[in-house]
């Protein structure tokens, strides 16, 4: 079966332009040549190890040249990894190794260091035979990781095919190429790393990678610019809240030769939104949308003239090339005009389900008219669980998870749609809306709010302003103010879980 050409387009890279920058890394450029000795070091040390074969191996390990290196080796050697995240609890890691039977692997820093080689060892499985997940298909090149914001993360097979089939669309799409620039804000275990460091490698370009424990640092974030000029940005809202912190100690021209500038994860407020034209003066702003199993589906070009104040929010614009696209109403039929519904996707990207088939079941699904595709067919749809609003013009824009809505005196609310009211106070710098047992209510809103910086903002104004915005019953019953930033997970999305183990008597 053919395989990902990823190793192959580095290789060629390290031949013909060995001296290019493939990696930026505190201000220090790795050329393609280095890169690619570091990766062949880390293939010798992987063969000496002994791999299991058909089973994966697990990196645990925070994002580093190395790190990169040793995920490069593994593809030339068709090794499936696992990437979860290095940040995971001791216990829920163990569980997710044990489910996909993944033996960890030594450290990057070791796996690169020829020296270091004799005394390597493989982890043994985790887990007894009987608890792991079914065999991985055998085209697998990376099992990426959800957030696992709400319980275990799932690990999410991605195929050779689909590897080299989004490279080559992102690098086109975005116009990566050798002499880009992208900077990689993500994790390694997210999906985001597909484009910020995949596609650019692909692509001869150079990935500047930020480093995860200083991603909250302007100064570390401004240093990536003044090394090299930067084409792409990709990251959540909050990445571009701390690039403009970031300005305000910049020498006025580090962002002047961003090209593309892709937002993607959270929705952004109009405030943060309005920003960016002075933030990128030069760049095409781009709202992406798409799941770690999907990848990205969809793109719109935004026009700061026009959105969000068109629809209301920004739209998450038309399918990526090759990709479809469904909306359930609430009785599961497809809704062919204008309306509010799930949305459903499929693309050329897309894994063919989870780890664990058992995790399969409702959300990678066939075609709901026809059924026409088989289970672990790459024709099955799935089914994101987000909430969109069809326009009359054909327009989709994003309204809260189906797992956000719940029943308030037997009246449904959004609390994604409550969090965004109360972010629209100008003396609001974030909100998280936890809907609570209820004896009499069902349910009950607590909103945790976090103003901004000196603002003496008050419960009863914040209400005052709710009302304006929200049907009696969607006002949250107590309003928690905070000065303190909101928990988010590695990538800046908020983190609900984490709020809600913070309040009294109440369990993440």
């Amino acid at each position: 079966m053919a395989w990902t050409t990823l190793p192959e387009r580095v290789g060629t890279q390290a031949e013909q332009r060995p001296d290019a920058p493939a990696l930026l890394w505190h201000g220090q450029e790795i050329g393609y040549a280095e890169l690619s000795g570091l990766a062949g070091t880390a293939r010798r040390g992987l063969e000496a190890l002994g791999l299991p074969g058909e089973g994966p191996v697990a990196l645990v390990a925070k994002k580093s040249p190395q790190a990169v290196a040793v995920l490069l080796a593994c593809l030339a050697l068709r090794q499936p990894v696992l990437i979860p995240s290095a940040e995971l609890g001791e216990e829920t890691l163990g569980e997710l190794l044990a489910r996909a039977g993944a033996q960890c692997l030594p450290s990057p820093s070791e796996l690169t260091d020829q020296a270091a080689h004799s005394g390597l060892v493989l982890g043994e499985p985790a887990g007894p035979e009987g608890s792991r997940c079914a065999a991985l298909p055998e085209d697998t090149t990376f099992l990426l990781t959800t957030s696992g914001s709400t319980g275990l993360p799932k690990a999410v097979p991605v195929s050779a095919a689909a590897l080299d089939r989004f490279t080559a669309w992102a690098g086109q799409r975005f116009g990566i190429g050798p002499g880009s620039t992208v900077l990689n804000y993500a994790p390694l275990n997210f999906d985001l790393c597909l484009l910020d460091i995949w596609t650019t490698l692909a692509s001869g370009g150079c990935a500047a990678l930020v480093d995860q424990d200083l991603a909250v640092n302007p100064a570390h974030l401004l240093q990536q610019f003044q090394a090299r000029p930067v084409q792409v940005v990709q990251g959540v809202p909050m990445l571009f809240q701390l690039l403009g912190q970031a300005e305000r100690r910049s020498r006025g021209d580090e962002f002047a030769q961003v090209e593309h500038v892709l937002l993607t994860g959270d929705a952004i407020s109009a405030k943060g939104l309005g920003a960016l034209p002075g933030l990128f003066p030069k760049a095409r702003l781009h709202n992406v949308y798409g799941c770690t199993e999907t990848n990205d589906s969809f793109v719109h070009e935004i026009d700061p003239a026009v959105d969000p104040g068109r629809y209301g929010s920004v739209p998450i614009g038309r399918p990526v090339t090759g990709a479809d696209a469904l909306v359930l109403d609430e009785e599961g039929a497809v809704l062919t005009g204008a309306g509010r519904g799930e949305l459903m996707v499929r693309t050329p990207f897309q894994s063919a389900g989870y780890l664990d088939p058992a995790l399969d079941d409702g959300v990678f699904v066939p075609h709901p008219g026809d059924g026409s595709a088989e289970p672990g067919a790459t024709g099955r749809w799935y089914r994101t669980g987000d909430l969109v609003r069809r326009h009359p013009d054909g327009t989709l824009t994003l309204e809260g998870r189906r797992d956000f809505v719940v029943k308030v005196r037997g009246v449904r609310i959004n609390t994604a749609e409550v969090e965004e009211a109360l972010r629209r106070h100008p003396e609001v710098a974030d909100a998280a809306v936890l809907a609570l047992p209820d004896e009499r209510a069902g349910k009950r809103l607590h909103a945790v709010v976090q103003r901004t910086e000196h603002s003496a903002l008050g419960g009863l104004q914040l209400r005052e302003h709710a009302a304006k915005l929200l049907p009696r019953v969607a006002i949250p019953s107590k309003v928690e103010l905070v000065d303190t930033a909101l928990p988010r997970t590695p990538t800046g999305k908020l983190d609900r879980k984490a709020v809600l183990g913070q309040l009294p008597g109440q369990s993440a």
